[in-house]
């Protein structure tokens, strides 16, 4: 009888702590469960909450790119171009210019070569040679110079256009300077560059590189909660004007050249924001 009993209590010991285990086992399962889907629920609270922040969506969901009428789309590390065979020279090229990447870096001028990527083959340099035209970047090496490498690849043949030198040294060049002054004041912009193409302008050189009578520069902003977009159609001569008197539509450049320039952005807002030629919300002190 005593044997009965001492099992009978070593079982129910056992039985017992088996049941407590369990409760904690349980305890810790649930506890895990809670956790995650605390998360989760968070998460999903996260997703539904409407993005303000344009750079984060355009990043995200938009391809800035314009559309390209030749179908022959270059793509380099920094920047991607549109080569016209038919012109020698790009119909837009088209990248994002960071606030980090604006540095004065002093690196020494490479030569120019021609592009290897452009299937057509780029302009050799030489026909701007004993010219009164420079070989003026569509992607200003100035906006390139936080890395070498970035800054030697704006130096292929087919990032220039020929721009005389009053023009280049002048108006276009502060404008470039301008651009780097938004791009620091706005925490980077997209920069689309390119000269006006048709068939009749003048060529210089064996290849007869077209030379552009009027240049053109669209800038888009997404660091506040409302994008904002502006256009710049400049003639390629010496001007002394202020640089807000050549502010027009992108419409009105698209008019002329041809292209979309941004083809994947919502119709509604890209029709209200090329339309608009308005330069109050861009700062030129």
């Amino acid at each position: 009888m005593r044997n009965i009993k001492f099992y009978a209590l070593i079982v129910a010991l056992f039985i017992g702590n088996l049941f407590t285990s369990c409760n904690k086992a349980l305890e810790v399962d649930n506890s895990a469960v809670y956790i995650e889907e605390n998360e989760f629920d968070s998460h999903q609270s996260k997703s539904n909450i409407p993005l303000v922040n344009n750079r984060e969506t355009i990043s995200r969901n938009f391809d800035f790119l314009p559309s390209s009428t030749t179908k022959q789309i270059v793509k380099h590390q920094y920047y991607t171009l549109s080569y016209n065979e038919s012109h020698e020279q790009a119909e837009w090229v088209a990248y994002e210019l960071k606030k980090d990447y604006i540095k004065n870096s002093n690196f020494k001028r490479p030569f120019f070569i021609e592009d290897v990527k452009v299937k057509t083959g780029s302009a050799d340099w030489r026909n701007y040679k004993n010219t009164i035209y420079d070989k003026g970047h569509l992607c200003p090496a100035g906006d390139m110079e936080f890395n070498l490498d970035a800054y030697n690849d704006t130096f292929f043949t087919s990032n220039i256009s020929p721009q005389k030198r009053s023009f280049n040294n002048g108006v276009w060049n502060r404008l470039e300077q301008k651009v780097r002054y938004w791009a620091v004041k706005y925490d980077g912009i997209y920069v689309i560059t390119g000269g006006v193409l048709d068939s009749s302008l003048t060529t210089i050189g064996r290849e007869k590189v077209s030379v552009p009578e009027y240049f053109f520069k669209i800038l888009l902003d997404d660091s506040g909660e409302e994008l904002k977009m502006i256009g710049f159609l400049v003639p390629n001569a010496e001007s002394n004007k202020p640089l807000y008197s050549f502010v027009v539509s992108v419409d009105h450049i698209e008019k002329l050249t041809g292209i979309d320039f941004f083809p994947k952005l919502n119709d509604n807002i890209e029709n209200q924001l090329e339309k608009n030629n308005d330069y109050k919300n861009w700062s030129f002190n």
